[in-house]
């Protein structure tokens, strides 16, 4: 498995233009095959700071989505809409567990 965690700071004042891009894009993520999660949610002490966790069941998955349309055009957008340099890490998992609480 694969796991992707990115921040992309965005601009305040367009921040609704962000919130539109990456809705349709997380949207239309979670319909490819061999995506076991995608999520996105806005940084609690920075709401203008967009944390992506995504998950791929392998490096095939990953490829498919990055070639994708709706990737394509999310990257395309992006630049316009940015406050700073986006961060991106990549987790190569060998296992999973559930942790309990």
């Amino acid at each position: 498995m694969l796991v992707i965690h990115a921040t992309f700071p965005v601009d305040p004042d367009r921040r609704e233009d962000a919130i539109d891009l990456v809705r349709e894009l997380a949207e239309n993520s979670r319909d490819e095959d061999g995506i076991i999660d995608y999520q996105v949610a806005t940084d609690i002490d920075d709401p203008n700071l967009f944390r992506f966790t995504e998950q791929y069941e392998d490096e095939a998955a990953f490829g498919a989505h990055a070639e994708s349309e709706h990737f394509g055009e999310f990257e395309s957008e992006l630049p316009e809409l940015l406050a700073g340099e986006p961060e991106v890490t990549r987790f190569d998992v060998d296992s999973v567990s559930d942790v309990e609480l």
